[in-house]
């Protein structure tokens, strides 16, 4: 069973609403979701940084439920700022959308622009899930064939360890390139 921990080692100071260290170990499913803009699904950007930190979040929560994640899954974000003055409001949405327990392993950076103008931020997020039951079932049936087959596997492979009339059973030999 997939398991993840959510450590603060400490030797190292208290996080401001993240976790220094998250371990997953596994069977397990990764996700990975890439980064997210403040964008509406009308293509609408607004200018006000809260607005567009909400609609960031908004937009990471459909993205994990399209796998049947919630942010409870969430075990690193990677947030792009244009500018730190942003980090006070940016914080205060983030911790609106994920428990005081748990947080996620978080970096982040200001950088001087983003891939849509007037685009304040910019998230992207990993998650770890449990296995689906439903991958569980596909491997089940996928096993089932190769077991009917394998009878068929087993005389394939007793016909090729027999010579073949008419054919050499070790390589010929090529004559070598000058």
């Amino acid at each position: 069973m997939s398991q993840t921990r959510f450590i603060n080692p400490e030797a190292l100071g208290k996080p401001p609403g993240y976790t220094h260290v998250v371990e997953a170990t596994a069977p397990g499913r990764i996700v990975y979701i890439a980064g997210q803009l403040g964008i509406d699904r009308d293509g609408k950007l607004s200018s006000d940084i809260r607005l567009q930190a909400v609609q960031t979040f908004e937009n990471l929560k459909t993205a994990l439920a399209a796998v049947g994640a919630r942010f409870e899954h969430v075990v690193k974000f990677n947030n792009y700022l244009v500018d730190l003055k942003y980090l006070p409001v940016f914080r205060q949405v983030r911790d609106s959308y994920l428990s005081d327990q748990n947080r996620p392993a978080s970096t982040t950076l200001a950088i001087s622009g983003l891939a849509r103008e007037g685009a304040l931020l910019e998230i992207e997020a990993v998650a770890v899930l449990p296995p689906s039951g439903s991958s569980e079932a596909a491997s089940k049936a996928a096993s089932k064939p190769a077991r009917r087959s394998a009878s068929k596997s087993k005389a394939a492979s007793r016909a090729k360890s027999k010579p073949r009339s008419g054919r050499a059973t070790t390589k010929a030999s090529r004559p070598k390139r000058r």
